[in-house]
């Protein structure tokens, strides 16, 4: 069975069929699902969600999008759900460069807080990150005492080299999604092949980034088995030995989820 370890079923789109894909989970290979939060009320529905949902478990942060609404009431709230025994990181926080929906300053200094959060109660910190890998990595290095709990590179889009430099200085940790499924994607198998494979996780970030055959189509939890059928194909496994090798990375990362799987 599989874990996917960064989906939004609290997004508006897919959170009105959250139980009908709860109750589907054994059938389509799903041991888990851990939902991100990308502001204050998608946080707050991501924990609700992992506190009705036995296999539901979150993460609660401020995507880089929304940093310039983040207020001193807002650390106060995340704090409060971060502590809940089913949430399992601060996240989806970092830097994003390509649309610049925030100042790029205020993006650094809500990251940098929300890290140091992370850090005082002692969770991993989930990264969200596009186009800003020289300014990620000079805020890692001048921080990098807030990464001693872990970070997760979601949808990891970096470099086989700035992969290498991540676990060398931070010990970090990557998930893949439905992007190494795109024809387009030539690059992607070289870089997968590069990271250790105890330090690779499955993800959908569903609704978003559909696995072909269904790209173009909202996704969904379950379409995490054609990521899972392509690193396998890519790093010369079987499915089964990728799912295994997956969700003990998965546990291993995220340490909370072994007091409820």
């Amino acid at each position: 069975m599989i874990i996917d370890v960064h989906a939004h079923l609290n997004d508006e789109e897919l959170y009105p069929r959250a139980e009908e894909i709860y109750g589907g989970m054994k059938d389509n290979n799903l041991l888990a699902v851990i939902n991100a939060g990308y502001d204050i009320p998608s946080s707050n529905l991501a924990v609700e969600l992992a506190e009705k949902y036995d296999k539901f478990f979150s993460v609660a942060g401020m995507h880089p999008h929304d940093s310039k609404s983040m207020t001193d009431e807002d650390y106060d709230v995340l704090a409060k759900l971060a502590v809940g025994k089913k949430n399992l990181a601060i996240g989806e926080i970092g830097l994003d460069y390509h649309y610049d929906l925030s100042p790029r300053e205020t993006q650094k200094r809500v990251f940098v807080e929300q890290l140091r959060l992370a850090h005082s109660l002692k969770l991993p910190a989930v990264i969200h990150l596009r186009e800003a890998y020289g300014d990620m990595n000079e805020l890692l290095r001048e921080n990098a005492r807030y990464t001693e709990y872990g970070i997760l590179l979601h949808c990891y889009g970096g470099s086989k080299e700035t992969a290498a430099e991540l676990i060398k200085k931070y010990d970090a940790y990557f998930s893949f999604g439905g992007a190494v499924t795109f024809k387009n994607a030539t690059e992607k198998p070289d870089i997968v092949r590069s990271i250790p494979i105890d330090r690779i996780l499955l993800e959908t970030d569903c609704p978003y980034m559909t696995p072909v055959p269904y790209r173009g189509k909202p996704n969904e939890p379950k379409y995490i088995n054609l990521v899972a059928e392509k690193m396998a194909e890519i790093l010369d496994k079987s499915k089964e030995e990728i799912e295994e090798i997956t969700v003990n990375n998965t546990k291993e990362f995220f340490k909370k989820i072994n007091d409820s799987l």
